[in-house]
């Protein structure tokens, strides 16, 4: 773990980012910071990312640590969870963002890869969510992450996609679940979004053809998603539950 500055005063909301050191999970961290949110920065194995996020909301005024955690790992997990509590005093906002993406054609598909993305993309949420349902104060929320693939329907994206279907379904059950906690459940489902990740192995004209997919004619930006996150986490939100938000542009 690393800590922030004084941790006596806890702010009024706190948040848990799963995958926070990079791409989408960083920027979600960092706006949540930047809206008064003190943040757990979780992440799987990259510690100088984690630190540099960290390192970026300090810098910024605000209050963060960075926890190491396979979010397949119950019991990591749920440490995580107990740090953040005896930090800050409580969860109020969980974003998981943490996942993995394999592509390849159903037929094609080395079934130990798809067994490593499952374990990290459906146990992964349902590990954090079961977290998240015992754990979120009052007025909280959790915010698991889909793929706006599910409606295009990409070849290639078969195990990725069937993964994500599992995260829509758990979210909705789960915002069934948590009536009467004052506790919503969402799902992000972004569309091409500007990512070391997702720049990996694409021509620029890849770029440009899924740039033009949509009606904006661009690729999304993490920032664009972390202000959809931010909007589900903050109070004008409140009245979204149990829904998938496509955060893509237009992109049908």
């Amino acid at each position: 773990m690393t800590s922030s500055n004084d941790t006596s005063t806890a702010p009024v909301r706190v948040a848990v980012v799963t995958g926070g050191s990079r791409g989408i999970g960083r920027a979600c961290a960092e706006r949540l910071a930047a809206d008064g949110c003190a943040v757990v920065v979780n992440y799987a194995g990259n510690a100088a990312a984690a630190e540099d996020t960290v390192e970026a909301i300090t810098a910024a005024g605000g209050r963060a640590f960075a926890a190491r955690a396979d979010v397949a790992d119950e019991v990591a997990v749920e440490a995580v969870f107990d740090l953040a509590e005896k930090t800050f005093g409580g969860v109020d906002v969980v974003v998981n963002a943490a996942g993995r993406m394999v592509l390849s054609t159903i037929a094609e598909l080395d079934l130990a890869e798809l067994d490593s993305l499952h374990r990290t993309n459906i146990r992964g949420a349902f590990v954090v969510a079961q977290q998240a349902a015992r754990r979120l104060r009052p007025g909280g929320t959790l915010i698991n992450f889909s793929t706006s693939v599910l409606g295009t329907t990409i070849p290639s994206y078969g195990a990725y996609t069937a993964s994500k279907g599992a995260v829509e379904a758990l979210t909705m059950i789960l915002a069934k679940e948590l009536r009467g906690r004052d506790v919503t459940v969402n799902t992000v489902a972004p569309g091409p979004t500007v990512t070391d990740l997702f720049l990996e192995g694409k021509s620029e004209a890849d770029l440009s053809r899924l740039a033009a997919a949509n009606p904006m004619e661009r690729l999304g930006r993490p920032g664009d998603i972390a202000a959809t996150v931010a909007f589900l986490a903050g109070p004008e939100g409140r009245w979204i539950n149990g829904q998938n938000l496509r955060a893509n542009g237009g992109l049908i």
